[in-house]
């Protein structure tokens, strides 16, 4: 037996969803048909491609190396189709993007639904969590992260410096004694990340703002974000995060001051892949205005 790429497009799915119910949902199937068509694969090609557990379908070892072969063919039929609508370099198919959840809330939004308006047959994933993501494990087909990876089976691209600063409400520093140097902090709640769960030293901000300890904290920078609306304390800020709260304002803005980066992570092997080529090619253009803009209205 021989595999089509109809069970090809349904192995991808239930990748990209790691559920059945929500290949289903994408590929406008019922569950149960899912499911037979994943059986027929792997039937045709004799190999288990996926491992079934309670949190759902995992990738098997031979699922993961069938995944690139996968891709291809699906890159293959949809420049095909594009080339017969007369619409070479259309971005169409699904992307998955894990990003850090600053840049998933306050920047990815703007970018995607750009690229998306340009590419009616693309559909966009974000996944917002406060981790690093595996993409071995194909979690996404693309990761934002905050520290460039160590050398492996990656391709790696800066994106951009975002900028970060001190920052309170303006009804907390009314209520609260003025902070007019790094000595003054000591007298207020700091908001900030757990510490056993910053997942990447590059957000380990206390030691640069001279904080002891954090009162307030969360893994979540929207939720400590929210914080510093509230009233509750204050915090290290992202500069592009400051248009959406108004009422939040910087200090100390001349002695703390950070700088960090975001970087693009893909797998080697997408580099033969011409759609996620030309995603990323637009998310990372459209990453670096869009910080740039936000920064500027901050």
């Amino acid at each position: 037996m021989r595999a089509d790429w109809d069970d090809l497009r349904v192995f991808l799915a239930v990748a990209r969803g790691e559920s059945l119910s929500r290949a289903g949902r994408a590929l406008r199937l019922d569950p149960a048909t899912v499911g037979r068509r994943v059986a027929r694969l792997e039937e045709a090609l004799g190999a288990r491609l996926f491992a079934k557990s309670p949190q759902g379908y995992a990738l098997s070892e031979e699922g993961q190396r069938l995944i690139p072969h996968a891709e291809r063919a699906e890159e293959a039929v949809t420049g095909g189709l594009e080339a017969l609508r007369g619409e070479p370099g259309r971005l169409s198919g699904q992307v998955r993007i894990g990003a850090p959840d600053g840049c998933a809330n306050f920047v990815l939004p703007q970018v995607v639904a750009a690229i998306c308006d340009a590419n009616p047959g693309l559909e966009v994933q974000i996944v917002a969590l406060p981790r690093v993501f595996n993409l071995s494990k194909r979690e996404a087909d693309m990761a934002i992260a905050v520290s460039r990876p160590p050398a492996g089976q990656l391709t790696v691209q800066k994106l951009s410096d975002y900028r970060l600063h001190l920052a309170a409400s303006r009804d907390y520093l009314a209520a609260h004694p003025p902070i007019a140097t790094r000595a003054d902090l000591r007298g207020h709640r700091v908001i900030g990340y757990i510490p056993d769960m910053i997942f990447d030293r590059e957000l380990d901000y206390l030691s640069e703002i001279g904080a002891d300890s954090v009162p307030l904290a969360s893994n979540s920078v929207s939720v400590q974000l929210n914080w510093v609306r509230h009233g509750a304390g204050i915090a290290i800020v992202h500069d592009f995060a400051l248009p959406a709260a108004p009422e939040v304002q910087c200090v100390l803005v001349d002695e703390i001051s950070l700088t960090r980066s975001f970087w693009l992570i893909r797998h080697a092997s997408d580099r033969r892949v011409a759609r996620l080529n030309r995603f990323a090619e637009a998310l990372a253009l459209g990453v670096r205005r869009e910080i740039a803009r936000l920064e500027c209205l901050a």
